[in-house]
């Protein structure tokens, strides 16, 4: 918390001086200054590929693949360079926006929407994509729902690169170990929790580090409490979130925290780990998103064990869901632009998805896109998304400083310092806070 907090001051010294400029990590080359988008080049001027230089920031998850792509997209390039930083999820945002105040941003970044996303919007420092799609037909490429998630504050903000569902995913022979069935109902998946503590395992796989994987629970509980109606209104703005039926979804929180239903040191524990205690067979549910599949096959786990159900919260039983993109400089020159968008183009085509499937979130936000054979929980997924409808995934649905109250409310409660009607109270206030600015 106090590497955000010092970035934040940062960042609203900055601001009050107003982002005049951000770098493109290709210093040499000229940048648009205009307030308006860089208009793209017309098939007639082609790209000068002898001089381009970009740099592209990631996560490090990726790496593997990603540092074989750059390559065999620069050896097949008459001069354009691609070089790539890796970061891990929480270590990119951090990254980002530290370069946002000292005008140092890549060429491109990879982000999520939502907030997230929509802070580089807020700040001009994104290239408005909305007249170079209209120009492409994205809209006869890339699926509506995708694209409209990346439409922040009025542009188009960048290049879909993966739609994102969030599920529960479990182990199928500890369920039958312990003659569990799926739950259709929250009281059912109560009973499953206590069934498992009782049998040694340890019901729900999760990590407070940072406070994204916790939230990931914790918005389900949201959703059960609230019902869809509220939740969007709460994650809208529009109703308060010190209310009654918030305080009961904190205090079941509470409850499954003291129950010991999550590991033991839970909340200082590193969410990109929570993996290994369901792979080991030491926790047996993990909520996560279609990118599972690929990771249980990263891990040379048998995938016949592993399958995956919505959240039984009531309702139709909404899927938590977001969207991943690449943002580019709003200082790009023509030029880099289309360079940037011609090595996301050969990331994300057929042949080079195909070689490195297991490194990207399948389906492809792409019309007609589907996963490999392999990905058994994925078709499922995608369909229950279909038929139950979505919700915008909290840290996404939220601003920064709002999502860090929630995970400041989440840590204190799992410590025993705060009660649910405080947890309320406090994230109301964060988010009155956030308004008044």
């Amino acid at each position: 918390m106090k590497i955000r907090k010092l970035v934040a001051v940062v960042l609203s010294a900055v601001m009050l001086l107003s982002f005049a400029g951000c770098g493109t990590g290709s210093a040499d080359k000229k940048a648009v200054q205009s307030n308006e988008p860089a208009k793209t080049q017309d098939k007639a001027s082609s790209v000068k590929e002898e001089s381009i230089s970009l740099t592209y920031w990631t996560l490090n998850t990726r790496q593997n693949a990603v540092d074989e792509i750059a390559k065999s997209f620069n050896e097949s390039q008459n001069g354009i360079k691609v070089t790539v930083a890796y970061y891990d999820t929480d270590g990119i945002k951090e990254a980002c926006k530290v370069a946002a105040s000292s005008n140092t941003l890549p060429n491109m970044w990879f982000n999520w929407g939502g907030s997230l996303g929509g802070f580089f919007v807020e700040n001009g420092l994104t290239y408005d994509l909305t007249d170079y799609a209209k120009e492409h037909n994205w809209d006869s490429i890339f699926n509506a729902g995708a694209l409209n998630l990346c439409k922040l504050h009025g542009q188009l903000a960048g290049y879909p690169t993966s739609y994102n569902v969030l599920d529960v995913y479990y182990r199928k022979d500890i369920f039958e170990k312990y003659n569990i069935k799926v739950p259709t109902t929250f009281e059912e998946f109560e009973a499953v929790c206590a069934t498992l503590k009782e049998n040694g395992i340890i019901p729900i796989s999760t990590a407070g580090l940072y406070g994204w994987h916790v939230m990931r629970f914790v918005e389900l509980l949201f959703e059960h409490y609230c019902g869809a109606e509220l939740h969007d209104k709460l994650n809208n703005f529009e109703e308060s979130w010190d209310n009654e039926n918030v305080v009961k979804a904190l205090a079941k929180y509470q409850e499954f925290c003291q129950k010991g239903y999550f590991p033991d040191g839970f909340i200082t524990a590193n969410p990109n780990d929570t993996h290994m205690a369901v792979f080991s067979g030491k926790a047996a549910m993990d909520i996560q998103g279609q990118w599972y599949d690929g990771t249980i096959i990263q891990n040379d786990q048998d995938m016949n064990l592993y399958g995956s159900f919505a959240f039984p919260s009531g309702g139709t039983n909404r899927l938590s869901a977001f969207v991943e993109m690449t943002q580019f400089n709003k200082n790009n020159t023509a030029e880099e632009l289309e360079a940037c968008i011609k090595f996301m183009d050969y990331y994300h085509s057929e042949e080079i998805v195909e070689q490195y499937a297991e490194y990207y979130n399948l389906p492809l936000p792409k019309i007609g896109s589907k996963a490999p054979a392999e990905y058994v929980n994925v078709p499922i997924m995608i369909e229950t998304s279909a038929k139950n409808g979505t919700f915008t995934i909290t840290d996404q649905a939220f601003p920064t400083e709002i999502a860090d109250a929630l995970f400041n409310v989440q840590a204190a409660i799992a410590n025993n310092e705060m009660t649910p009607e405080e947890g309320a109270k406090a994230i109301q206030k964060a988010v009155e806070s956030y308004h008044a600015k």
